[in-house]
């Protein structure tokens, strides 16, 4: 197949899911450890200087309570904004597909994790369609490259999973408008709406930022 020049031909393989996951939770494991690291430090090095120098000064307890709300933070992070469990059903039930350009339009920050809102184009549709995008284990920044393209497992009327070549950062999708995609949703056969049941795709986003379980 032909491809415009101006458009970039897809990698000749899709990376590997197993690897994709591994990545993810590699990337997962290293910032918990980070955290809790921090969290240790904090509240221990006060203690010990307060042994060590005998004092009972106020400003020794600063570090030991931002130490505890840093270890509080994260685990509110691990239980409500990692999204690893629902991009591996989705890897489980979709392949992923390479689309030609994927283009950050606009980022929000929560307390969860930024959410990306971004347009996906597929090779041979008009309208990009506009998704929320979350990353998986709940890092920040966006990565560089998807305007070259990027490889996306799932059903967009639905959400699904960004994969970005060379990192395997990985990506929770949901469209932005849920309602918009009602339309398209309900001209889904019996077998695309298995699948979509399947990866647990069938439900809107209960909050503007779906970073909740079960959004």
């Amino acid at each position: 197949m032909a491809h415009d020049s101006r458009t970039p031909a897809p990698p000749l393989e899709a990376p590997d899911t197993a690897e994709v996951l591994k990545t993810h939770y590699r990337a997962l494991t290293g910032l918990i450890a980070l955290r809790l690291l921090v969290s240790a430090l904090l509240v221990a090095i006060p203690v010990v200087l307060a042994h060590v120098t005998g004092s009972n000064s106020i400003f020794l307890t600063l570090p030991v309570v931002a130490g505890v709300f840093l270890f509080i933070f994260t685990l509110y992070r691990v239980i409500h904004g990692i999204r690893g469990p629902q991009c591996a059903r989705v890897l489980r039930s979709y392949p992923l597909e390479f689309h030609p350009r994927v283009v950050k339009k606009r980022e929000r920050w929560t307390r969860y994790g930024n959410v990306f809102e971004i347009r996906v184009t597929t090779r041979g549709q008009h309208g990009a369609p506009l998704m929320l995008a979350v990353h998986a284990a709940g890092r920040r920044r966006w990565p560089e490259g998807t305007e070259e393209g990027a490889w996306v497992a799932g059903d967009l009327a639905f959400g699904g999973v960004l994969v970005v070549p060379g990192s395997k950062a990985m990506f929770f999708l949901k469209p932005a408008d849920w309602e918009k995609y009602a339309g398209r949703r309900a001209e889904a056969g019996p077998e695309r709406l298995a699948r979509a049941e399947q990866a647990k795709l069938t439900h809107r986003t209960k909050r503007a930022v779906m970073m909740r379980p079960g959004a």
